[in-house]
């Protein structure tokens, strides 16, 4: 298992970094530059970059800002919403971008992780799963920000990009995002157990120690954050510290 990361979170929407709760409902945070370059220098292992409404105009336009945050942040960035094709993929690498991270598109376009992961390696490749429970306890991936069905049982479709060459999977509960009332274990166990790839998980952290019990209960490989650095103003420093003292061995940045 590799160490574990801590990633910052950063949902964006026209150029700010904001808050959603069950990816709905925006609460303006600040300038995306200046919080990207605080995480950074607070010991961020990556930064995650989110253009919230990207996938609803069929179109990510954060190519300049990834420009301006890749002068200051010197860890791995990974961007994700409304990516379409190959050549999204190659601007955003050359903006900056080190990973990119596919819901919407994919789901119309499978071969779209085959190609991602042949011509830019599977490291770059990250499925990004936007999860609600169904009422029969199973879990079926949403597309558009998670406003739309897509009638898939979410385990099947993790497979199937592990099998398409994914290299990483970011699940995020929709029901636990935003509310802080912790991780969905059940959830997030039943997509590790049946993949080989590393999982990193994001939704309901509202205290450090959610995260200490999901890891504790079920080995992970990291952990994306939002509400605990945007609004609580937890230091990423301060997270670590805690996670350490709990043994969780740390990803050491290089």
């Amino acid at each position: 298992m590799n160490n574990f990361r801590v990633i910052p979170r950063m949902d964006i929407k026209n150029y700010s970094l904001i808050k959603t709760i069950r990816l709905e409902g925006v609460r303006p945070i600040g300038n995306p530059i200046i919080y990207a370059k605080k995480y950074y220098e607070d010991g961020a292992d990556e930064i995650f970059l989110n253009d919230t409404v990207a996938s609803l105009y069929d179109r990510n336009s954060l190519a300049d800002l990834i420009k301006e945050i890749a002068k200051e942040v010197f860890v791995p960035i990974t961007v994700a919403g409304g990516i379409r094709s190959a050549s999204d993929v190659e601007k955003l690498l050359k903006s900056g971008a080190d990973k990119v991270a596919l819901n919407t598109k994919v789901h119309e376009k499978p071969d779209l992780i085959n190609e991602i992961s042949k011509n830019f390696g599977s490291q770059c490749m990250v499925l990004q799963i936007d999860a609600k429970k169904m009422k029969d306890g199973s879990w079926e991936p949403y597309i558009r920000g998670g406003r739309d069905r897509t009638f898939k049982n979410m385990i099947d479709w993790a497979k199937e990009a592990e099998d398409r060459g994914s290299g990483e999977i970011y699940l995020t509960s929709v029901d636990n995002e935003g509310t802080r009332k912790g991780l969905d274990l059940d959830l997030h166990n039943n997509l590790k157990k049946n993949v080989n790839i590393p999982v990193i998980y994001s939704g309901g952290v509202g205290e450090v120690s959610h995260i200490i019990e999901a890891y504790n209960e079920y080995r992970f490989d990291g952990i994306s954050l939002s509400y605990l650095l945007h609004i609580k103003n937890k230091t990423i420093s301060e997270i670590k510290k805690e996670l350490l003292i709990n043994n969780i061995k740390l990803s050491e940045r290089k």
